[in-house]
Protein backbone atom coordinates (compact mmCIF):
# COMPACT_ATOMS: atom_id res chain seq x y z
CA UNK A 1 0.00 0.00 0.00
CA UNK A 2 1.24 3.32 -0.47
CA UNK A 3 1.46 5.80 2.21
CA UNK A 4 -1.11 7.62 3.61
CA UNK A 5 0.72 11.03 5.01
CA UNK A 6 0.11 14.65 4.68
CA UNK A 7 2.37 16.37 2.55
CA UNK A 8 4.53 19.46 3.16
CA UNK A 9 5.48 22.86 1.49
CA UNK A 10 7.70 25.14 2.32
CA UNK A 11 10.01 28.50 1.12
CA UNK A 12 13.39 27.13 0.53
CA UNK A 13 16.18 29.25 -0.02
CA UNK A 14 18.46 26.37 1.14
CA UNK A 15 20.74 24.51 -1.27
CA UNK A 16 20.03 21.36 -2.62
CA UNK A 17 23.04 18.96 -3.79
CA UNK A 18 23.36 16.04 -5.66
CA UNK A 19 24.93 12.64 -4.23
CA UNK A 20 28.54 13.43 -5.42
CA UNK A 21 28.15 17.06 -4.83
CA UNK A 22 29.10 18.49 -7.64
CA UNK A 23 25.54 20.15 -8.53
CA UNK A 24 24.12 22.67 -6.60
CA UNK A 25 20.58 24.48 -6.65
CA UNK A 26 18.52 26.99 -4.67
CA UNK A 27 15.11 25.97 -5.01
CA UNK A 28 12.34 29.01 -3.97
CA UNK A 29 10.04 26.65 -2.54
CA UNK A 30 10.00 22.65 -1.58
CA UNK A 31 6.67 20.13 -1.54
CA UNK A 32 6.61 16.81 -0.76
CA UNK A 33 3.53 15.84 -1.62
CA UNK A 34 1.50 12.90 0.17
CA UNK A 35 -0.40 11.94 -2.86
CA UNK A 36 -1.04 12.47 -6.56
CA UNK A 37 -3.79 15.24 -5.56
CA UNK A 38 -1.36 17.45 -3.51
CA UNK A 39 1.46 16.67 -6.82
CA UNK A 40 -1.37 18.30 -9.21
CA UNK A 41 -1.91 21.01 -7.19
CA UNK A 42 1.43 21.70 -6.59
CA UNK A 43 2.08 21.63 -10.29
CA UNK A 44 -0.78 24.13 -11.00
CA UNK A 45 0.39 26.55 -8.02
CA UNK A 46 3.60 26.60 -9.54
CA UNK A 47 2.47 27.70 -13.30
CA UNK A 48 -0.03 30.21 -11.44
CA UNK A 49 3.07 31.54 -9.76
CA UNK A 50 4.99 31.81 -12.97
CA UNK A 51 7.89 28.94 -11.78
CA UNK A 52 9.64 26.32 -12.62
CA UNK A 53 9.39 23.08 -11.61
CA UNK A 54 10.93 19.74 -11.04
CA UNK A 55 10.83 16.88 -8.84
CA UNK A 56 14.25 15.05 -7.22
CA UNK A 57 14.84 11.80 -5.96
CA UNK A 58 17.99 10.45 -4.11
CA UNK A 59 19.95 12.88 -6.20
CA UNK A 60 21.96 10.49 -7.69
CA UNK A 61 23.04 11.85 -11.40
CA UNK A 62 25.67 13.47 -11.68
CA UNK A 63 23.85 16.12 -14.23
CA UNK A 64 21.83 19.00 -13.17
CA UNK A 65 18.75 17.14 -14.74
CA UNK A 66 16.56 17.84 -11.72
CA UNK A 67 17.81 21.43 -10.28
CA UNK A 68 15.65 24.02 -10.40
CA UNK A 69 15.74 28.13 -8.38
CA UNK A 70 11.92 27.10 -8.96
CA UNK A 71 9.61 24.57 -6.92
CA UNK A 72 11.46 21.31 -6.25
CA UNK A 73 9.51 18.25 -5.74
CA UNK A 74 10.00 15.55 -3.30
CA UNK A 75 8.45 12.16 -3.74
CA UNK A 76 9.76 10.79 -1.06
CA UNK A 77 5.58 10.37 0.61
CA UNK A 78 4.45 8.76 -2.96
CA UNK A 79 5.97 5.08 -2.34
CA UNK A 80 5.29 1.94 -2.30
CA UNK A 81 3.54 -0.80 -4.01
CA UNK A 82 -0.06 -0.12 -5.42
CA UNK A 83 -0.89 -3.19 -7.55
CA UNK A 84 0.23 -6.80 -7.91
CA UNK A 85 -1.41 -8.34 -11.11
CA UNK A 86 0.33 -11.90 -11.21
CA UNK A 87 -2.23 -12.54 -14.43
CA UNK A 88 -0.10 -9.75 -16.66
CA UNK A 89 3.38 -10.38 -14.51
CA UNK A 90 3.14 -6.84 -13.84
CA UNK A 91 3.57 -4.52 -10.50
CA UNK A 92 2.33 -0.87 -9.86
CA UNK A 93 4.39 1.29 -7.70
CA UNK A 94 4.32 4.64 -6.86
CA UNK A 95 7.02 6.92 -8.53
CA UNK A 96 9.16 7.92 -5.03
CA UNK A 97 9.83 4.56 -4.61
CA UNK A 98 13.22 3.33 -3.97
CA UNK A 99 14.55 0.89 -6.28
CA UNK A 100 15.64 -0.87 -3.06
CA UNK A 101 12.21 -0.84 -0.99
CA UNK A 102 11.17 -2.27 -4.65
CA UNK A 103 13.31 -5.17 -4.91
CA UNK A 104 12.85 -6.11 -1.10
CA UNK A 105 9.30 -5.75 -1.81
CA UNK A 106 8.95 -7.71 -4.48
CA UNK A 107 11.52 -10.66 -3.21
CA UNK A 108 9.47 -11.06 -0.70
CA UNK A 109 6.14 -11.53 -3.23
CA UNK A 110 8.20 -14.16 -4.96
CA UNK A 111 8.69 -11.59 -7.53
CA UNK A 112 11.46 -9.61 -9.55
CA UNK A 113 12.52 -7.51 -11.90
CA UNK A 114 14.42 -9.05 -15.20
CA UNK A 115 17.39 -6.56 -15.00
CA UNK A 116 18.64 -4.41 -12.69
CA UNK A 117 21.45 -1.46 -12.46
CA UNK A 118 24.16 -2.02 -9.98
CA UNK A 119 23.10 0.01 -7.28
CA UNK A 120 19.58 0.47 -5.50
CA UNK A 121 19.68 3.86 -3.77
CA UNK A 122 17.68 5.62 -6.93
CA UNK A 123 13.94 6.42 -6.95
CA UNK A 124 11.97 4.36 -9.30
CA UNK A 125 10.84 7.35 -11.22
CA UNK A 126 14.82 8.65 -10.72
CA UNK A 127 16.41 5.60 -12.54
CA UNK A 128 13.95 5.47 -15.22
CA UNK A 129 14.00 9.22 -16.57
CA UNK A 130 18.02 8.80 -16.76
CA UNK A 131 17.88 5.66 -18.69
CA UNK A 132 19.22 3.81 -15.68
CA UNK A 133 20.51 0.40 -17.08
CA UNK A 134 22.55 -2.74 -15.69
CA UNK A 135 24.48 -5.00 -18.19
CA UNK A 136 22.47 -7.95 -20.20
CA UNK A 137 22.58 -9.80 -23.30
CA UNK A 138 18.92 -10.20 -24.13
CA UNK A 139 17.37 -8.34 -21.27
CA UNK A 140 17.35 -4.66 -21.46
CA UNK A 141 17.76 -1.43 -18.90
CA UNK A 142 14.68 -0.50 -16.50
CA UNK A 143 13.28 2.19 -18.19
CA UNK A 144 12.35 -0.99 -20.89
CA UNK A 145 10.82 -3.18 -18.37
CA UNK A 146 7.96 -0.31 -18.33
CA UNK A 147 4.51 -1.56 -19.34
CA UNK A 148 2.48 1.56 -18.31
CA UNK A 149 2.93 5.04 -16.27
CA UNK A 150 1.65 7.91 -14.99
CA UNK A 151 2.34 11.41 -15.99
CA UNK A 152 1.61 14.63 -14.34
CA UNK A 153 1.48 17.69 -17.45
CA UNK A 154 2.29 20.54 -17.42
CA UNK A 155 -1.44 21.79 -17.78
CA UNK A 156 -1.95 19.77 -14.31
CA UNK A 157 -3.87 16.65 -15.93
CA UNK A 158 -2.89 13.52 -14.69
CA UNK A 159 -2.57 11.19 -17.57
CA UNK A 160 -1.75 7.05 -18.18
CA UNK A 161 0.49 6.12 -20.93
CA UNK A 162 0.90 2.21 -21.89
CA UNK A 163 1.47 0.41 -25.45
CA UNK A 164 -2.48 1.12 -26.02
CA UNK A 165 -3.19 4.13 -24.08
CA UNK A 166 -1.13 7.39 -25.18
CA UNK A 167 1.40 5.22 -26.64
CA UNK A 168 3.03 8.22 -28.55
CA UNK A 169 3.60 9.75 -25.15
CA UNK A 170 4.84 6.21 -23.62
CA UNK A 171 7.39 5.62 -26.59
CA UNK A 172 9.03 8.94 -25.38
CA UNK A 173 8.09 9.23 -21.39
CA UNK A 174 9.73 6.18 -19.89
CA UNK A 175 12.71 7.73 -20.56
CA UNK A 176 11.46 11.85 -20.24
CA UNK A 177 14.23 13.30 -18.65
CA UNK A 178 11.88 14.96 -16.37
CA UNK A 179 11.09 17.23 -19.60
CA UNK A 180 7.52 16.08 -20.59
CA UNK A 181 5.99 16.25 -16.61
CA UNK A 182 6.28 14.53 -13.50
CA UNK A 183 5.97 10.62 -13.16
CA UNK A 184 3.42 9.68 -10.04
CA UNK A 185 3.58 5.65 -10.89
CA UNK A 186 5.04 2.70 -12.92
CA UNK A 187 4.09 -0.11 -13.93
CA UNK A 188 6.76 -2.56 -14.24
CA UNK A 189 6.66 -6.24 -16.29
CA UNK A 190 7.84 -8.60 -13.23
CA UNK A 191 8.86 -12.43 -13.38
CA UNK A 192 8.55 -15.14 -10.59
CA UNK A 193 11.81 -14.97 -8.45
CA UNK A 194 14.62 -16.66 -10.16
CA UNK A 195 18.63 -17.74 -9.22
CA UNK A 196 21.71 -16.60 -10.68
CA UNK A 197 24.70 -18.06 -10.67
CA UNK A 198 27.65 -15.08 -10.51
CA UNK A 199 30.80 -15.85 -11.30
CA UNK A 200 33.65 -13.58 -10.45
CA UNK A 201 37.25 -13.93 -11.98
CA UNK A 202 40.33 -11.88 -12.65
CA UNK A 203 41.19 -11.47 -16.25
CA UNK A 204 44.09 -9.63 -18.09
CA UNK A 205 42.99 -6.67 -20.33
CA UNK A 206 44.07 -8.47 -23.37
CA UNK A 207 41.78 -10.93 -23.03
CA UNK A 208 38.87 -9.52 -22.21
CA UNK A 209 38.98 -8.06 -25.51
CA UNK A 210 40.11 -10.40 -27.44
CA UNK A 211 37.24 -12.56 -26.13
CA UNK A 212 34.99 -10.01 -25.61
CA UNK A 213 32.28 -11.49 -28.73
CA UNK A 214 32.41 -15.12 -26.92
CA UNK A 215 31.76 -14.09 -23.89
CA UNK A 216 29.19 -11.52 -24.66
CA UNK A 217 27.30 -14.07 -26.56
CA UNK A 218 27.89 -16.81 -24.06
CA UNK A 219 26.53 -15.06 -20.86
CA UNK A 220 23.08 -13.75 -19.75
CA UNK A 221 24.84 -10.66 -17.93
CA UNK A 222 28.46 -9.82 -18.57
CA UNK A 223 30.44 -7.11 -17.60
CA UNK A 224 34.22 -5.93 -16.60
CA UNK A 225 36.19 -3.43 -15.05
CA UNK A 226 39.97 -1.91 -16.23
CA UNK A 227 41.93 -0.80 -14.07
CA UNK A 228 44.01 2.12 -15.56
CA UNK A 229 47.80 1.79 -15.48
CA UNK A 230 47.13 -1.95 -15.13
CA UNK A 231 46.90 -4.54 -17.81
CA UNK A 232 44.05 -6.56 -15.53
CA UNK A 233 40.37 -6.59 -15.38
CA UNK A 234 38.20 -8.50 -12.72
CA UNK A 235 35.36 -9.91 -15.06
CA UNK A 236 31.69 -11.04 -13.51
CA UNK A 237 29.28 -13.45 -15.59
CA UNK A 238 25.74 -14.28 -13.89
CA UNK A 239 23.64 -16.60 -16.02
CA UNK A 240 20.24 -18.08 -14.44
CA UNK A 241 20.54 -21.20 -12.25
CA UNK A 242 18.55 -23.99 -11.17
CA UNK A 243 20.12 -23.52 -7.70
CA UNK A 244 21.00 -24.40 -4.97
CA UNK A 245 21.16 -21.32 -3.50
CA UNK A 246 24.41 -20.76 -1.79
CA UNK A 247 25.10 -16.94 -1.45
CA UNK A 248 28.44 -15.04 -0.52
CA UNK A 249 29.61 -16.01 2.61
CA UNK A 250 29.35 -13.70 5.78
CA UNK A 251 33.13 -13.65 6.28
CA UNK A 252 33.40 -13.21 1.71
CA UNK A 253 30.64 -10.23 2.13
CA UNK A 254 32.65 -8.57 4.94
CA UNK A 255 36.61 -9.05 3.68
CA UNK A 256 35.76 -8.40 -0.28
CA UNK A 257 32.71 -5.98 -0.05
CA UNK A 258 33.15 -3.76 2.45
CA UNK A 259 36.37 -4.02 3.97
CA UNK A 260 37.87 -4.30 0.24
CA UNK A 261 35.46 -2.68 -1.99
CA UNK A 262 34.42 -0.41 0.06
CA UNK A 263 36.77 0.62 2.73
CA UNK A 264 40.24 0.01 1.41
CA UNK A 265 38.99 1.19 -1.77
CA UNK A 266 38.39 4.69 0.58
CA UNK A 267 41.53 5.04 1.82
CA UNK A 268 43.66 4.00 -1.54
CA UNK A 269 41.20 7.20 -3.14
CA UNK A 270 42.39 9.75 -0.05
CA UNK A 271 45.63 8.46 -0.34
CA UNK A 272 45.48 9.02 -4.49
CA UNK A 273 44.25 12.18 -4.22
CA UNK A 274 46.48 14.08 -1.95
CA UNK A 275 49.78 11.90 -3.55
CA UNK A 276 48.90 11.16 -7.01
CA UNK A 277 51.91 10.00 -7.98
CA UNK A 278 51.21 7.04 -6.48
CA UNK A 279 47.91 6.00 -8.05
CA UNK A 280 49.93 3.78 -10.84
CA UNK A 281 51.48 1.60 -7.91
CA UNK A 282 48.20 1.12 -5.85
CA UNK A 283 46.04 0.38 -8.83
CA UNK A 284 48.66 -3.15 -9.99
CA UNK A 285 48.07 -4.01 -5.82
CA UNK A 286 44.26 -3.07 -6.35
CA UNK A 287 43.51 -4.52 -9.17
CA UNK A 288 45.13 -8.13 -7.85
CA UNK A 289 43.03 -8.02 -4.49
CA UNK A 290 40.19 -9.45 -5.56
CA UNK A 291 40.01 -13.27 -5.50
CA UNK A 292 38.17 -15.18 -7.90
CA UNK A 293 34.56 -16.43 -6.39
CA UNK A 294 31.14 -18.33 -7.35
CA UNK A 295 27.72 -17.68 -5.53
CA UNK A 296 24.31 -18.07 -6.34
CA UNK A 297 21.59 -16.00 -5.19
CA UNK A 298 18.38 -14.10 -5.82
CA UNK A 299 18.65 -11.29 -8.66
CA UNK A 300 19.06 -8.03 -6.53
CA UNK A 301 21.45 -9.75 -4.27
CA UNK A 302 23.40 -10.51 -7.68
CA UNK A 303 23.12 -7.64 -9.84
CA UNK A 304 23.59 -4.97 -6.65
CA UNK A 305 26.06 -3.93 -4.28
CA UNK A 306 27.04 -1.08 -2.28
CA UNK A 307 28.67 1.53 -3.51
CA UNK A 308 29.75 4.07 -0.21
CA UNK A 309 32.84 5.89 -2.02
CA UNK A 310 31.51 8.93 -3.74
CA UNK A 311 32.72 10.13 -7.16
CA UNK A 312 31.98 11.57 -10.71
CA UNK A 313 31.31 9.85 -13.49
CA UNK A 314 31.09 10.11 -17.18
CA UNK A 315 29.32 6.77 -19.34
CA UNK A 316 28.98 6.44 -22.94
CA UNK A 317 26.78 4.08 -24.69
CA UNK A 318 28.82 3.16 -27.94
CA UNK A 319 27.67 0.50 -31.03
CA UNK A 320 28.44 -2.83 -29.52
CA UNK A 321 30.79 -3.49 -32.34
CA UNK A 322 33.04 -0.62 -31.61
CA UNK A 323 33.31 -1.69 -27.84
CA UNK A 324 37.05 -3.21 -28.81
CA UNK A 325 38.03 -0.02 -30.43
CA UNK A 326 37.12 2.60 -28.80
CA UNK A 327 38.52 0.85 -24.98
CA UNK A 328 41.89 0.40 -26.65
CA UNK A 329 41.95 4.11 -27.79
CA UNK A 330 40.98 5.31 -24.60
CA UNK A 331 43.85 2.84 -22.61
CA UNK A 332 45.90 4.19 -25.17
CA UNK A 333 44.86 7.83 -24.12
CA UNK A 334 45.65 6.84 -20.58
CA UNK A 335 48.94 5.33 -20.89
CA UNK A 336 50.77 7.59 -23.05
CA UNK A 337 49.50 10.77 -21.06
CA UNK A 338 50.52 12.04 -17.30
CA UNK A 339 47.15 11.47 -16.28
CA UNK A 340 46.60 9.47 -12.87
CA UNK A 341 43.30 6.90 -12.72
CA UNK A 342 42.51 5.68 -9.65
CA UNK A 343 38.52 4.25 -10.43
CA UNK A 344 38.99 1.26 -12.75
CA UNK A 345 36.88 2.04 -15.85
CA UNK A 346 33.24 -0.38 -16.07
CA UNK A 347 32.23 -2.34 -19.13
CA UNK A 348 28.63 -3.34 -19.46
CA UNK A 349 26.47 -4.10 -22.34
CA UNK A 350 22.05 -3.73 -23.41
CA UNK A 351 20.27 -4.81 -26.86
CA UNK A 352 18.20 -2.68 -28.82
CA UNK A 353 15.23 -0.97 -27.08
CA UNK A 354 12.39 0.87 -28.76
CA UNK A 355 12.49 4.21 -26.44
CA UNK A 356 13.17 7.09 -28.43
CA UNK A 357 15.71 8.78 -25.63
CA UNK A 358 17.42 5.24 -25.13
CA UNK A 359 21.05 5.53 -24.84
CA UNK A 360 20.37 1.85 -26.67
CA UNK A 361 17.54 3.46 -29.11
CA UNK A 362 17.60 0.93 -32.15
CA UNK A 363 21.07 -0.46 -31.59
CA UNK A 364 23.03 -3.21 -29.26
CA UNK A 365 25.06 -0.65 -26.90
CA UNK A 366 28.12 -1.23 -25.03
CA UNK A 367 28.29 1.17 -22.04
CA UNK A 368 32.18 2.46 -20.66
CA UNK A 369 31.97 4.43 -17.56
CA UNK A 370 35.04 6.63 -16.45
CA UNK A 371 35.08 7.98 -12.56
CA UNK A 372 37.28 10.02 -10.56
CA UNK A 373 37.03 9.92 -7.07
CA UNK A 374 35.09 12.91 -5.25
CA UNK A 375 37.30 16.23 -4.97
CA UNK A 376 39.81 15.27 -7.58
CA UNK A 377 40.24 16.96 -10.87
CA UNK A 378 38.24 15.40 -13.20
CA UNK A 379 37.46 17.52 -16.29
CA UNK A 380 40.78 16.72 -18.20
CA UNK A 381 40.30 12.81 -18.26
CA UNK A 382 36.31 13.30 -18.94
CA UNK A 383 36.96 15.75 -22.07
CA UNK A 384 39.81 13.20 -23.86
CA UNK A 385 37.96 10.23 -22.94
CA UNK A 386 34.82 11.71 -24.44
CA UNK A 387 36.34 12.82 -27.46
CA UNK A 388 37.41 8.99 -27.93
CA UNK A 389 33.53 8.03 -27.38
CA UNK A 390 32.32 10.89 -29.56
CA UNK A 391 34.23 9.71 -32.46
CA UNK A 392 32.09 6.43 -32.62
CA UNK A 393 28.80 8.22 -32.10
CA UNK A 394 29.10 7.54 -28.46
CA UNK A 395 25.26 8.58 -26.65
CA UNK A 396 26.50 10.22 -22.88
CA UNK A 397 24.07 8.85 -19.71
CA UNK A 398 21.42 11.37 -19.43
CA UNK A 399 22.26 11.09 -16.16
CA UNK A 400 26.58 11.43 -16.26
CA UNK A 401 28.72 14.02 -16.85
CA UNK A 402 28.59 14.88 -20.37
CA UNK A 403 28.69 18.39 -22.41
CA UNK A 404 27.25 17.29 -25.84
CA UNK A 405 24.13 19.47 -26.34
CA UNK A 406 20.85 18.86 -29.05
CA UNK A 407 22.54 19.76 -31.95
CA UNK A 408 25.10 16.31 -31.47
CA UNK A 409 21.59 14.76 -29.87
CA UNK A 410 20.10 15.17 -33.15
CA UNK A 411 22.98 13.55 -35.27
CA UNK A 412 22.85 10.30 -32.73
CA UNK A 413 19.49 9.58 -32.25
CA UNK A 414 17.04 8.98 -34.92
CA UNK A 415 14.05 9.70 -32.64
CA UNK A 416 15.71 13.08 -30.89
CA UNK A 417 13.12 14.80 -33.61
CA UNK A 418 10.09 12.72 -32.19
CA UNK A 419 10.92 13.43 -28.60
CA UNK A 420 11.09 17.42 -29.01
CA UNK A 421 7.78 17.50 -30.60
CA UNK A 422 5.75 15.23 -27.98
CA UNK A 423 7.76 17.94 -25.57
CA UNK A 424 6.70 20.85 -27.90
CA UNK A 425 3.14 19.47 -27.28
CA UNK A 426 2.77 18.80 -23.76
CA UNK A 427 5.20 21.64 -22.28
CA UNK A 428 4.81 24.29 -24.64
CA UNK A 429 5.23 27.19 -21.89
CA UNK A 430 8.50 25.09 -20.38
CA UNK A 431 7.28 24.89 -17.11
CA UNK A 432 9.58 21.49 -16.40
CA UNK A 433 12.47 23.45 -18.22
CA UNK A 434 16.26 24.38 -16.44
CA UNK A 435 19.47 24.74 -17.93
CA UNK A 436 20.35 21.37 -18.75
CA UNK A 437 17.41 20.94 -21.09
CA UNK A 438 17.40 23.95 -22.72
CA UNK A 439 21.14 22.50 -23.63
CA UNK A 440 20.60 18.96 -24.18
CA UNK A 441 16.94 19.74 -25.92
CA UNK A 442 17.05 22.97 -26.97
CA UNK A 443 14.70 25.46 -26.19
Amino acid sequence: MSTAQTGSSSKSGAAWRNWAGNVVSRPVREVTPASVEELTAAVRAAAEDGLKVKAVGTGHSFTAAAATDGVLIRPQLLTGIRNIDRNNGTVTVEAGTPLKRLNLALAREGLSLTNMGDIMEQTVSGATSTGTHGTGRDSASIAAQIKGLELVTAAGELIACSEKENPEIFAAARIGLGALGIVTAITFAVEPVFLLTAREEPMSFDKVLADFDELHAENEHFEFYWFPHTGNCNTKRNNRSAGPEAPVSAVSSLWEDEILSNGLFQVVNSIGRAVPATIPAIAKVSSKALSARTYTDIPYKVFTSPRRVRFVEMEYAVPREALVATLRELKSMVDGSDLRVSFPVEVRTAPADDIALSTASGRDSAYIAVHMYKGTPYQRYFTAAERIFTAHEGRPHWGKVHTRDAEYFARVYPRFGEFTDLRDRLDPDRLFGNAYLRRVLGD
